[in-house]
């Protein structure tokens, strides 16, 4: 049984803090204070909602430059970056505060003469949210805040390596005087957050993960007919035609490939590319990736800092070195610098084929893997040619043509002449192995809810 995460700065290999696990009594504490919680935000007005959600909103710009640091420091995210992602955060709890009113209206079939309905979008109870470290804060927070909105209470099992981040967000919930207990912190054995699925007042799971503790916390949840929310990950294609703008597809593919060390979901992992532009396509983005600045994350000018784990590095590195046993090419990167910390350079493979584990596997590191189509319906088979589908990008002049090859790409959502982003305003979810379900907008309000259905017939 683990009694303990140990933080290590990325950087530096440093020991940042211990944070010791709780055991089952004190489980048992944080879940009736979440239980206790929830009976009263059940009931509570959607106006006094989105009033806590504006002084969350608040709290998290009142405190991000604390709050950047510690992500720096515990997962080795630029600090730049690490502060656009608390600005994201705050503004996720705006959208959801200015909109609350609309997104849980009661809505009125039409059932002509036959009585009147109504249907209510009415909270289930205490969610249990299993998060990844990649986004310390936006990963929480996009599945906790339109949970929470929704009326539902709300347990957070964090990564071990951002457990700074985890109790930071509890004291911003509590400073912004949610009700006790409403986000609870579960830093725990794994057997014992997994056996809360057993417990009546869990309703259910989201979780963001890896397909192989996905699909172990959706088993269980199912066991005891519990609702899940998975989103998996992905090995999402980005894809450019001959008649893309070349300049601006070039910027967005290094950015989408390279952005948080190539540690995101929806970073666009196979680059697709058509044949007639290949070659000039590769050696611009070779260049510009050759010109990334990698160092000291707290440097605000770094735009690539190491890796989260050396762990994460070391499985990066192998997916790379048995993609090119398998006869792809390195242009760029692919080796282990020396010194310390989780370093690893953006690294280019050409050459790559579908079968390979750096298209095959999700690869969570700064890697591109750039492949050839002869043609838009190969591209579109190339990109549907993977087990996941949670994103992908597409590159045209040709709008209208766009939007019938973006219907045939299995994936959650397609963006074209963009890159893949993450938005309240929308949802975000993926199909195949990339998991079900939908975080963000109504879509993810209403993922723990009862539709309730009330009518009445006269």
């Amino acid at each position: 049984m683990r009694t303990e995460a140990i933080s290590i700065n990325p950087a530096t290999g440093e020991e940042i803090a211990r944070h010791p696990a709780l055991d089952g009594a004190s489980l048992e504490r944080v879940l009736a204070a979440a239980s206790t919680a929830f009976a009263d935000w059940r009931t509570s007005s959607v106006g006094r909602r989105a009033e806590a959600f504006l002084r969350l909103a608040d709290t998290l710009e009142a405190r991000r430059e604390t709050l950047a640091r510690l992500i720096t420091l515990e997962m080795g995210k630029p600090i730049t970056a690490a502060g656009a992602e608390v600005d994201k955060c705050a503004r996720l709890a705006r959208w959801y505060a200015e909109n609350l009113p609309d997104l849980l209206a009661d809505e009125t079939p039409d059932v002509g003469g036959d009585g009147t309905a109504v249907i209510s979008y009415l909270p289930l109870g205490v969610v249990l949210g299993v998060m990844p470290w990649n986004f310390p804060l936006w990963q929480v927070l996009r599945a906790a805040v339109p949970i929470i909105c929704a009326g539902n209470g709300f347990l957070l099992k964090h990564a071990e390596n951002v457990q700074g981040s985890a109790l930071a967000l509890g004291e911003c919930f509590r400073a912004a005087a949610f009700p006790e207990g409403l986000f609870g912190v579960v830093h725990a054995d794994r057997a014992l957050v997994t056996g809360l699925l057993a417990d009546r007042r869990i309703v259910g799971v989201s979780v963001t993960a890896g397909v192989a503790a996905g699909a172990s916390l959706a088993a269980e949840a199912g066991r005891h007919i519990k609702k899940s929310l998975l989103e998996l990950g992905g090995s999402d294609p980005f894809i450019v035609l001959a008649d893309a703008d070349l300049d601006l597809a070039v910027a967005a593919a290094v950015e989408a490939r390279f952005q948080n060390c190539g540690q995101v979901c929806i970073a666009a992992k196979r680059i697709i590319v058509e044949a007639p532009i290949m070659d000039v396509f590769v050696t611009r983005f070779v260049e510009a990736a050759r010109g990334i600045l990698t160092g000291d994350p707290l440097d605000p000018a770094t735009r690539i800092g190491p890796m989260a784990r050396v762990r994460a590095r070391s499985d990066v590195h192998d997916q790379v070195c048995r993609s090119v046993a398998m006869g792809a090419r390195v242009l760029l990167g692919g080796e282990i610098p020396d010194g310390p910390g989780a370093y690893y350079p953006p690294t280019v493979l050409i050459d790559v084929t579908p079968d390979m584990p750096i298209c095959a596997e999700e690869t969570f590191g700064p890697v591109a893997a750039i492949m050839a189509a002869k043609d838009a319906e190969d591209a579109v088979h190339i990109a549907n040619n993977s087990d996941f589908g949670l994103s992908a990008a597409l590159w045209t002049a040709d709008v209208e043509a766009a939007d019938r090859l973006a219907r045939r790409i299995e994936a959650g959502a397609v963006f074209v002449n963009g890159m893949s982003v993450s938005d309240p305003r929308v949802p975000i979810g993926g199909v195949k192995r990339s998991g079900y379900g939908r975080e963000l907008s109504h879509f993810g309000l209403r993922e723990f809810c009862n539709a309730q259905l009330r009518w009445v017939r006269r």
